[in-house]
């Protein structure tokens, strides 16, 4: 008769994997493939030229599998901005450990933004068309990812007040929003006039000074 192998105490036993892990597993790494393949041809093509048979081919799937991840085109355009949105805020969050002035540390965290997308400059013009066709509950969802962001910044101001840099009676949150547009608005530069990492931070640096020259205490 057949005996089963004896197995010392100190063996481990490898648990299963149960099916439903392996379902979900398998769904993740499907979506993971479908991003992959979807951003590189928003960065080559733009968002209109890219379609989602395009994506699925160069993803290795049909397109049945892609909208089984996602709603459509937008819903997938849509899930690599947040993963943007969620690396940049990571690459912000750690600018802003540094013991810097209030002035130095917005510089740092605000490149850090630059220099994430300034690798990425096709697919933030893709961005930045779409942003005005989006759909509402969309525009709702990078709103709530921005606010995010915008804690960052308003953190780095708070700082620089408890240190004595900056006055105390200001509206954080103005400020904040002020300094975001000022952010944003130079990429307009990077995209069409080729503006370096260097040429943004020059200019930032003087934009930051300006709009902080009222709250300045020294």
């Amino acid at each position: 008769m057949k005996q089963s192998p004896v197995r010392l105490p100190y063996e481990p036993v490898e648990a299963p994997v149960a099916p439903t892990n392996r379902r979900v597993l398998s769904k993740i790494r499907t979506r993971q493939k479908v991003l992959e393949a979807a951003r590189g041809l928003f960065t080559e093509r733009g968002y209109e030229a890219a379609t989602i048979r395009d994506i699925a081919r160069a993803a290795g799937m049909s397109t049945g599998a892609v909208f089984a991840s996602f709603q459509d085109k937008s819903d997938l355009f849509e899930a690599i901005l947040m993963e943007d949105f969620e690396r940049v805020a990571e690459a912000m969050r750690a600018a802003a450990q540094k013991t810097l002035p209030v002035e130095e540390k917005l510089l740092e965290l605000f490149a850090a933004g630059y220099g994430y997308y300034l690798n990425n400059l096709p697919l933030l013009q893709a961005t930045v068309a779409h942003s005005w066709v989006r759909p509402l509950t969309a525009e709702l969802r990078a709103r709530a990812a921005v606010k995010g962001l915008l804690g960052i910044v308003g953190d780095a101001l708070r700082d620089g007040a408890r240190s004595g840099e900056i006055r105390q009676d200001f509206d954080v949150r103005l400020v904040s929003e002020m300094l975001w547009d000022v952010y944003l608005a130079n990429y307009r530069r990077a995209v069409y006039d080729g503006w370096s990492l260097e040429t943004l931070r020059a200019r930032l640096a003087d934009q930051i000074t300006v709009l902080l020259g009222g709250l300045r205490t020294r």
